[in-house]
This record gives C-alpha cells, sequence and structure tokens, in this order.
C-alpha cells in the first residue's frame, strides 16, 4: 500500500518489482481520475466509453486498443470466448444496451464486471475494464465505488470461472454484494 501511494504521489517505483507493474497502476490512477471527473457522463455507455477505459488502463503496456481481432485463451478454464471480431463487437454492444436499459446501479455495476470479462472483447485487460466501467456506472448513480481490495484473489477467479463455464453468478455475486457492503460500513 505505501509502495502504490509513493508511486502515485511522487513517481517513485518500488524496488523488486516490474515497471509494467507500475504502468498498470498509474494507469487504474488515470482511469479512475477519468470516470470521477464527469460521473454524470457514466450514466449512459457506449462502445467509444468503453473502449476510452481500456485506452487508459493498457496505454504503454503493448496490448492492442480496440476489439480484438484474434482467439484469446484463458488460463484456468476451458471456457472458449468468441473469437470473430463482428461478433464480439456486436455482443459487446447487445451487453452495453442490456447495461443501459437496467434501472438498478448495482445490476447496472455488476453486468459490467461480469460481462466484459466473459465477452473478452480485448486482447488483454477486460477485467479491469470492466471493474472500471462498473465503479463509473455506480458513481454517476452516487453510489460509492468497489475496490476489490479485500477479495482473495483465488476467490474471485473462482467466482469468474463459475460464470465463464456454468453462466452461474451466485458465487461472483457473493463476492460483489460482500464487496458494496464493506465500501457502505466504512463511509457511511
Amino acid at each position: 500500500m505505501l509502495d502504490t501511494e509513493r508511486l502515485i504521489r511522487e513517481h517513485i517505483e518500488a524496488k523488486g518489482k516490474k515497471k509494467e507493474e507500475a504502468l498498470m497502476i498509474l494507469n487504474h490512477k488515470t482511469a479512475l481520475d477519468y470516470i470521477y471527473q464527469r460521473p454524470a457522463f457514466w450514466k449512459k455507455l457506449t462502445l467509444a466509453k468503453t473502449e476510452d477505459i481500456h485506452r487508459l488502463l493498457v496505454t504503454g503496456l503493448e496490448v492492442p486498443f480496440g476489439i480484438r481481432k484474434s482467439r484469446v485463451g484463458i488460463t484456468g478454464t476451458s471456457y472458449r470466448p468468441l473469437d470473430n471480431q463482428f461478433q464480439i463487437k456486436e455482443t459487446l454492444e447487445e451487453l452495453i444496451r442490456l447495461i443501459n436499459d437496467t434501472q438498478d446501479p448495482v445490476e447496472k455495476a455488476l453486468l459490467a464486471v461480469l460481462g466484459i470479462s466473459y465477452i473478452q472483447p480485448f486482447e488483454d485487460g477486460n477485467k479491469r475494464t470492466g471493474r472500471i466501467l462498473g465503479n463509473a456506472l455506480l458513481l454517476a448513480c452516487d453510489y460509492c465505488p468497489l475496490s476489490y481490495r479485500s477479495v482473495d484473489e483465488v476467490e474471485y477467479k473462482k467466482g469468474v470461472i463459475l460464470f465463464y463455464e456454468q453462466n452461474s453468478v451466485f458465487y461472483f455475486k457473493k463476492l460483489f454484494i460482500e464487496q458494496f457492503i464493506q465500501v457502505a460500513r466504512k463511509y457511511f
């Protein structure tokens, strides 16, 4: 935590860490600043806004911008996302419509987090993009953003993989709600 704070405030990288890790943290900060600047802008999600968040998160990481053109695999699961660029874009646009048509802000955020992860529209950075978009949607409705800091990485991956392979939202939804309650208790 102290290394991260020092990186963000003073741009001093922690010793023994990869440059890529520092860049990811700084990119997260840039993306968070972007969504905090104009929360109302995020009341309606678009493909362009989704791609903007992705671009902010992967700048400098040698990850191509835009809808992916190649097949991706996901470590630890047999799930294989769509591999046709046109189908990926169409499915992402359908998810965005579903999110915009959903009234409940928490549901919107959950749809963004899991939906982007499931579709895997980008070569890398999909889960990060989904989490930032989820937070943008929460902020747009005057809800607190979620940090996922207290979620065990193995449990997070387990929830996502159960969704990928069994289309069961139950386990991930439980983690998501726990984070929501934790934020509400901490800040209110």
